[in-house]
């Protein structure tokens, strides 16, 4: 019997159906167990990395690369802000398109780049945002942001927190329209920045504590070491103090001569490093080596004459030296020493060597001498200065040891008695005048500090009124005398002092005090009054011209050239000279005022000069100073009348541009030109407002400038290079042209060559962002001879506006080829050139055959300046 049952087809059909959405079921289930597992195991190793993290950028990294394996995140970086500075950063960025925003915009800080766009936003609101490209074109029609990078498909950015604060946005981005973020991925990026905000407060907290950490332990470190140095300097005074006394006890007690050299040698040893030692004393003008040590000449030196040895010149010069290698190299050189006898020079072997000499009775008697060879210890001046003052005692110790042999010699038989009783005199005595020149020494100091300089060690400004008021007294009881006040500047120390720095600066004026030390004689008062200003003066001169001469001597010493830094450098002075005899009601204030007034003179006269004092000089600085009160506000008030000189095609007769040009009555009815006008707004340092004067006038008449001459017909303006000095400067120059009203394309601002080498690269940096506005830039003045052909190379200039003196010595054959180089540079180059200072019709010709299609000066004014109503 069959017992296989068969089912309809319908029935077989609809279980096949129902098995099929099963197995579906089934398998969508299990793709979203998996992924589920894989989300939360990677949010799991995430975590983890974010307690373990010690480092914020490996913890960034490895977010980076888990977060990779949920969603697309081959573009992610992170932003975060200081909470000092309110600065936004990028300590991660990865892209796979774009360069990092620093690349794609140099000009431009990433804080303030980030600020502008998407990023900030977030930032501001403080929200998740997912944004498709058409949510992002509506934030940026709106000008919530700015458009910068590449247009991607979403991009999905989520605030980092920190109690409530944002301190960071945590952002991915998708190219491709395939890959589409969702709540999932919203919900992912929500929980990484929780853990990112913990690792950051974390981290930040572990960076105070190892800087208060640090601090503390270096505060203890520095507290270590000056207890160290206070208890080394302690212990020197008490060796010191220690010597003193063996040494004034040396010298009472009776022992050989050899013996008692010997023991000083030993309480030298003890202060310092003595193994090369010798004593010698002056005995019947023979030289006499009671005491000789030495590492290399077993044999001491028998006694000689006095000659020219090394022992003899320090002997003759009566000063303590410390002399090296070289400096006893250039002794010898000079036949200073060793010259008649040269089989005396036993220096050598010897690095080192000091002689100090030993006054015994008031004269020099003796030396005591400490060397040493290659590889021995290094002395310094405070070993010559320690030595200094305990050959003074050995000095004593010396001479007393002599006067007790001899003493001993005479009277033998009431030797004991005497030397008892004179053991206990001197022991008295050395203590009473340690005690009494110790305390002179100290008063001698202090005074000496109150009234001198302590970096030149010229007298100061109190000494130098306490002299000029005893020089005023003496000039009122002796009519007939008379004396000098020289002031002197020095005229480029400010610009030494920036560039080397403060150091540098000290060297500079240390060198320049002793060259005026040179230039003066013995009876005038060489004075430094602060910074770089020094004050002299000459006593009793017989004639004004004595001064002069005086003054051109200091002059000439001081632009001899400096050796600072290993730098040579140039200065120069500028002297105000004031007369004792002029004004017989002269105070010390009246003098040194007056002494200023010339010296300022001769700065404005171009410095390296002196002036001297007169009524008249008084009477034109008052003057000046009200003439710079007039300049000053002619300009904040624009009472200039500006014209505009064209500049032509030199065949045509074609307009092709204009140059606006001042013009300017002062009150004493005195006419300035334009080129004197840029010169006083340079004295006053005015330069930059007077750009200022003609811009506002242009933005004001430039429709009618356009409308006179044609819209395409250029506009030159020459700009103050003071505008580039610094950023906030520049800034100006650049908002100034931004929202200027003239069309920038017809316009190209000219630099003078002369500020363009002194500060090349300033320029080209700024020549950059100025073309970058869509301005032309030129070079005016060009051909003084200041800059090479090379800097045009790498110049963002379209135009070269030659010097006016190119044109008026153009008939000379030499300035002929000059002209045409310039001219063949030029067009090598594809610059525009304009000849300047065509001012007849003969230049006009010469510069035509030779080649010049563009110029400008009176020939092309067609018989009078353009002016504007």
């Amino acid at each position: 019997m069959n017992t296989d049952i068969t089912l309809p087809p319908e029935l077989e059909m609809s279980s096949n159906s129902a098995l099929k959405k099963k197995i579906s079921y089934l398998t969508n289930l299990n793709a979203q167990y998996q992924r589920s597992k894989v989300i939360q195991d990677t949010l799991l190793a995430i975590s983890n990395i974010a307690t373990e993290a010690t480092s914020i950028d490996n913890f960034y990294r490895s977010v980076h690369i888990y977060l990779k394996a949920l969603i697309p995140a081959d573009n992610f970086f992170i932003a975060t802000k200081d909470i000092a500075t309110g600065l936004i950063c990028l300590p991660f960025f990865a892209d796979e398109k774009d360069s990092h925003p620093s690349d794609l915009y140099p000009q431009e800080t990433i804080s303030d780049l980030l600020e502008s766009g998407i990023t900030g936003y977030v930032f501001r609101q403080g929200k998740p945002l997912l944004c498709n490209n058409t949510e992002f074109e509506t934030l940026i029609n709106t000008g919530e942001i700015r458009d910068l990078g590449s247009t991607c498909h979403q991009w999905l950015g989520v605030p980092i927190k920190n109690q409530d604060r944002v301190s960071g946005v945590l952002v991915v981005q998708t190219y491709k329209e395939q890959h589409t973020y969702g709540e999932l991925e919203l919900e992912l990026m929500v929980f990484i920045s929780h853990h990112i905000s913990g690792v950051m407060d974390r981290l930040l907290h572990q960076e105070q504590l190892e800087q208060a950490i640090e601090q503390r332990t270096k505060e203890l470190s520095n507290a270590y070491d000056k207890l160290k140095a206070e208890v080394l300097e302690r212990v020197k005074a008490e060796q010191l103090q220690k010597a003193l006394f063996e040494i004034a006890d040396l010298s009472s007690m009776s022992e050989h001569k050899a013996q008692f050299y010997a023991s000083l040698h030993k309480i030298i040893s003890k202060l310092i490093p003595a193994q090369n030692c010798f004593i010698a004393l002056i005995e019947s003008s023979k030289l006499l080596f009671p005491f000789y040590e030495s590492m290399h000449y077993a044999v001491p030196p028998t006694s000689r004459p006095l000659k020219d040895g090394l022992t003899e010149y320090v002997l003759s010069t009566k000063k303590p030296t410390l002399l090296g290698v070289k400096e006893i190299q250039a002794l010898i050189d000079e036949r200073l020493i060793y010259h008649s006898t040269p089989e005396l020079n036993k220096t050598s072997k010897i690095k080192q060597w000091m002689g100090i000499p030993l006054f015994i009775a008031g004269e020099v008697k003796g030396l005591l001498a400490v060397y040493s060879y290659e590889n021995q210890y290094n002395y310094r001046q405070q070993d010559l200065e320690l030595l200094i003052f305990v050959s003074q005692h050995i000095a004593t110790a010396i001479e007393r040891k002599q006067a007790a042999d001899t003493f001993k010699i005479n009277h033998e038989l009431l030797e004991e008695k005497v030397f008892e009783r004179t053991q206990a005199l001197a022991a008295t005595n050395q203590h009473l005048q340690t005690e009494i020149a110790h305390r002179k020494n100290i008063e001698a100091q202090l005074t000496y500090d109150a009234q001198h300089d302590s970096l030149t060690g010229l007298p100061n400004r109190n000494v130098l009124i306490d002299r000029l008021n005893q020089a005023l007294k003496h000039t009122r009881r002796h009519g007939q005398d008379s004396f000098a006040l020289l002031f002197i500047d020095l005229d480029r120390f400010k610009v030494i002092n920036d560039t080397l720095g403060h150091m540098a600066g000290d060297q500079l004026l240390i060198e320049t005090a002793k060259r005026l030390n040179a230039c003066i004689r013995d009876n005038d008062t060489l004075a430094r009054m602060g910074g770089d200003e020094f004050v002299i003066i000459l006593d009793s001169i017989a004639r004004e011209s004595d001064a002069q001469e005086i003054s051109e001597r200091i002059i000439q010493s001081i632009a001899m050239p400096y050796w600072i830094a290993n730098n040579q450098f140039t200065a120069g002075a500028s002297i105000g000279i004031a007369f004792s005899h002029q004004n017989s009601q002269h105070t010390t204030e009246t003098l040194l005022k007056h002494a200023d007034k010339a010296m300022y003179q001769a700065k404005s006269k171009g410095k390296g000069c002196y002036v001297v004092f007169n009524e008249e000089l008084g009477a034109m600085a008052q003057c000046n100073k009200e003439f710079e009160q007039e300049f000053t506000s002619a300009i904040d008030n624009q009472h200039f009348s500006i014209h505009f000189q064209p500049i032509i095609d030199l065949e045509s007769k074609h307009v092709i541009a204009i140059e606006p040009y001042l013009e300017w009555q002062s009150q004493n009815g005195k006419h300035y030109t334009h080129n004197k006008i840029i010169d006083l707004a340079k004295k006053y340092q005015l330069a930059m407002h007077l750009d200022g004067v003609i811009f506002n006038y242009l933005n004001t008449h430039y429709p009618q400038l356009q409308r006179q001459y044609g819209a395409e017909t250029q506009l030159h303006m020459r700009i103050s290079s003071q505008h580039l000095k610094s950023k906030f400067s520049f800034r100006g120059l650049k908002n100034t042209i931004r929202t200027s009203q003239l069309d920038l394309s017809c316009l190209v601002v000219f630099f003078d060559e002369a500020s363009l080498t002194k500060d090349l690269q300033s320029h080209i940096n700024a020549f950059k962002v100025i073309t970058d506005l869509g301005v032309e830039i030129g070079i005016c003045e060009y051909g003084c001879g200041y800059s090479s052909l090379t800097h045009l190379s790498y110049l963002p200039i379209s135009s070269l506006k030659l010097a006016s003196s190119v044109s008026q010595n153009i008939q000379q054959s030499q300035q002929q080829k000059l002209a045409l180089t310039y001219l063949l540079t030029a067009q090598a180059l594809e610059y525009d050139v304009y000849a300047c200072g065509v001012n007849s019709p003969v230049i006009q010709q010469q510069l035509v055959a030779i080649g010049y299609q563009f110029g400008q000066g009176h020939c092309c004014h067609f018989n009078s300046l353009n002016k504007l109503d």
